[in-house]
């Protein structure tokens, strides 16, 4: 967030240095503290395996989400479905058509500012960990020239960024994301699915980051999801907690088979909770602080390997 300066004090001492005069000069000026983009690193990787994808190191795939690149001649192991048979029958070999995916699609990023993403994993609260996966997709969509929305909130939308396609997408958001922070409340999934509807109709990738908490998607964002996987695709991703693993395999003592019993309790409605979830057609990403921005970025590549955007 912001910063802002009280002043500065000025504090002259006597020559004994028994006594002292100070006088305090109000200055204005602000210092913005922006999130951090860690996952920055595995952008390069990600972005290689989009070259591929693009058809720039010859890969081709076919799909509801991809469009027609190029005819070349037959080999085997292509699919048959490409033949165009009317190229075939001008040529004298047999001809098959090439597919590329499509770019300009839709990918909108809600980020959950309400007191789940408040909680802490290691010494990292879920929400930083979560504006740090939702920078690197839109770095990654924005190069793939898909457009880019974001939008955060709890029980009211507190920003959001018409992005579209630039360039700059991930200063853009780093720039919204600064005065965020967690709100004692929770969230209201019917305002932030009338705030995705109200940037348009037209099909998205909707990317819930919010964690996977069973009590609190149970009661506020299930019932809303019919209307978003109506129009979109949905992905929910989550920050997993690591230490809920560590306590249902430590059993050496009483204490611990206790504990154990009940991390696996919550493990086990988190497991309900996500097949509730794949019920009603979410895709849930769900991994620990480091691992999730990769995660969440390797599953939209696949999406777009396989013409589903």
């Amino acid at each position: 967030g912001d910063l802002r300066t009280a002043g500065v004090t000025v504090r002259l001492r006597g020559p004994l240095g028994l006594a002292a005069r100070q006088r305090t000069l109000a200055v204005d000026g602000t210092v913005r503290s922006l999130p951090p983009f860690e996952s920055r690193k595995h952008l390069p990787s990600r972005l290689a395996r989009l070259r591929d994808l693009d058809g720039r190191a010859a890969v081709r795939v076919r799909g509801p989400g991809t469009e027609f690149d190029s005819l070349r001649e037959y080999v085997r192991g292509d699919d048959v479905r490409s033949i165009d048979w009317r190229a075939s029958a001008r040529s004298r070999g047999v001809v098959v058509r090439t597919w590329q995916p499509e770019r300009d699609r839709r990918v909108v990023l809600v980020l959950d500012t309400s007191r789940t993403s408040a909680g802490r994993v290691g010494d990292v609260p879920r929400l930083d960990s979560a504006m740090d996966a939702a920078l690197l997709l839109a770095a990654l969509a924005a190069r793939a020239g898909d457009r880019v929305d974001f939008l955060a909130g709890d029980r009211r939308v507190r920003t959001r960024l018409r992005s579209a396609g630039a360039r700059d997408v991930a200063a853009r958001l780093q720039e919204a994301m600064a005065d965020l922070e967690p709100v004692i409340a929770e969230a209201d999934w019917d305002a932030l699915a009338g705030a995705v509807s109200a940037l348009g109709r037209q099909r998205a990738l909707v990317v819930l980051l919010t964690p996977l908490e069973p009590a609190a998607l149970e009661e506020g964002l299930l019932p809303v999801l019919p209307t978003l996987t109506r129009h979109h695709r949905v992905v929910l991703a989550s920050v997993r907690d690591p230490a809920l693993e560590e306590l249902a395999d430590a059993r050496g003592t009483l204490d611990e088979v206790y504990d154990a019993a009940a991390a696996e309790q919550v493990l086990a409605r988190r497991r309900h909770t996500a097949r509730l979830l794949a019920a009603l057609g979410v895709e849930v990403v769900d991994a620990d602080a480091e691992s999730l921005p990769p995660a969440l970025a390797d599953h939209y590549l696949a999406l777009k390997a396989r013409g589903l955007l």
